[in-house]
């Protein structure tokens, strides 16, 4: 999924500071999976701009609502005869939610209340760690099931740095060398020898390297 995390609050207001009345607008993705713009996130931020608002002695309306998707057209939509009651709209999704928004009000301002971080999921409760880059060409049967380009600090696809010690990532000793765990397997797995094939560079054209990318399936534009 795709983690993100909310902007600092003081953030928040400085973009709203010359307005009185806003649209907060959750998403029940991602962002709600991972506890950041979910229905009970949107309540906790608009009571939390209200209040910092109120002191200030500049009260601030906001309605509250949160859509299945942002990332979806029909989606946007169920808000097309409500969206210019506003001074600006916060989306509460990833960076797609208000791009998305964006395009189909071009009238309106929209303003994003979190950051995107990674694709990633839970490795335990209230903690999210990366494990896909979204390069557009998935190897990692090549490497035990598991991700270097992610997962590497300096995504090395032949091996680990001279900075691996004791299973650790250089940059930390808390950030585990995903080329260890990767040895490791195959040695467990009596599969060494896998990682001894010599393969061709990989095509980066997949990646972000090339450019925005599309994704079409022919079977459901028809």
């Amino acid at each position: 999924m795709i983690v993100a995390d909310r902007k600092p609050v003081p953030e928040i207001l400085e973009m709203v500071s010359n307005d009185q009345n806003i649209l907060l607008l959750g998403c029940k993705g991602c962002v709600t999976v991972c506890n950041t713009g979910g229905l009970k996130e949107v309540q906790v931020l608009a009571s939390t701009l209200k209040i910092a608002r109120k002191k200030e002695g500049n009260p601030l309306k906001i309605k509250e609502e949160v859509l299945e998707r942002q990332c979806d057209p029909e989606y946007i939509e169920e808000i097309r005869d409500s969206y210019d009651n506003y001074d600006a709209i916060i989306s509460m999704a990833c960076g797609v939610g208000p791009q998305f928004l964006s395009e189909a009000y071009p009238d309106q301002r929209v303003l994003p209340a979190v950051n995107t971080t990674f694709f990633g999921g839970a490795v335990r409760h209230g903690v999210w760690e990366e494990r896909c880059a979204g390069c557009g060409t998935c190897g990692i049967h090549h490497f035990g099931g598991l991700c270097p380009i992610a997962r590497c600090s300096k995504s090395l696809l032949h091996g680990p740095c001279g900075g691996s010690a004791n299973g650790s990532c250089e940059i930390a000793k808390d950030v585990e060398c995903i080329w260890d765990m990767i040895v490791r397997k195959k040695m467990e797995q009596g599969r060494l020898d896998d990682l001894q094939q010599i393969r061709s560079a990989k095509d980066w054209l997949t990646a972000r390297d090339g450019g925005p990318r599309r994704s079409i399936r022919e079977e459901l534009t028809e």
